[in-house]
């Protein structure tokens, strides 16, 4: 049987096979792309260059931005290549290289919502310890280890994807490397590769997100002590915006990663497009841009 060094290309079938329907979906992915990158490294800059930013909250906040335009571009530029021009070969490399870096950007990803989720927790039901639990050094500690352990979470979702020989034809249905797509070409059985999958994306996945409902039950339990009632209400709108990107963010997640390779079907596309482009487009809009005080920094 042969084994990857002679297999050295895949191929990318891409969102559609419909000629009339890739100019369009080229024309809008483009926009959305340069829309994020704006956003995202604009947030990033912004709260660089005012020091009344430079608060934990924020700098969660940017790097989250970051992990999203990164883990965007991992993506669009080669759905985009392959919508313009139909170049939709990857070598074996370059796909895991594209699974890698987004499975270490999506990881990141979950601990930095989860991290939020523990500031604002802290802030809003413990003020008065704000300033020693989320100190500068609490707040390197807990961005260096969504860093840490979304790089070894990626490293052995990369090893238990594309270790091991691949059955021909290589044809990817997806308009990129993803999990599923991939691990349906490999000759041998995966079924333990799935179970270290779904162990793993377990643990990142539902951890976190266990996290977060923990912080935001606290959350709401101190909001509705407060008084008068429009501040409560404020305080229930912000909290209903991250609850929303969350949701999403988790939702098309769990969808994808934590149900094994059969059950996944047509919408798994639909699914992607959710939280590799839409979610990242929207994240600046819901985090920073709804926030006054990002506005004033905006408009000064």
């Amino acid at each position: 049987m042969e084994g990857n060094h002679t297999q050295p290309k895949f191929l990318l079938l891409g969102i559609t096979d419909s000629l009339c329907a890739q100019v369009p979906l080229f024309g809008l992915f483009l926009l959305i792309y340069i829309i994020t990158l704006v956003g995202n490294m604009g947030l990033v800059l912004l709260v660089w260059v005012v020091p009344t930013l430079h608060t934990p909250m924020y700098f969660f906040l940017t790097h989250f931005s970051l992990a999203d335009a990164c883990y965007s571009t991992v993506i669009s530029p080669k759905m985009l290549m392959g919508l313009f021009s139909g170049s939709r070969t990857i070598s074996w490399a370059g796909c895991a290289a594209q699974f890698h870096a987004f499975a270490f950007f999506v990881t990141a990803e979950c601990h930095l919502l989860a991290a939020m989720a523990y500031d604002r927790h802290v802030a809003i039901c413990r003020p008065l310890l704000y300033v020693t639990a989320v100190s500068r050094h609490v707040c390197w500690r807990l961005v260096g280890w969504s860093y840490l352990s979304a790089f070894l979470s990626a490293t052995i979702f990369t090893s238990c994807t594309f270790w091991g020989p691949f059955c021909g034809p290589r044809h990817i249905d997806h308009f990129f490397c993803d999990l599923s797509p991939v691990l349906s070409l490999v000759c041998s059985d995966i079924r333990a590769r799935e179970m270290v999958v779904f162990a793993l994306a377990t643990v990142n996945g539902v951890g976190t997100c266990v996290v977060i409902l923990f912080s935001y039950i606290q959350i709401f339990r101190a909001v509705l002590r407060i008084r008068p009632a429009p501040s409560r209400s404020r305080a229930f709108q912000t909290c209903a915006a991250h609850l929303v990107s969350v949701s999403v963010f988790y939702g098309t997640l769990f969808f994808m990663y934590l149900q094994p390779a059969s059950g996944h079907g047509g919408l798994d596309k639909v699914a992607s497009v959710f939280y590799t482009v839409v979610t990242p487009l929207l994240n600046p809009f819901i985090y920073s841009l709804r926030n006054q005080e990002v506005k004033g920094a905006l408009g000064k």
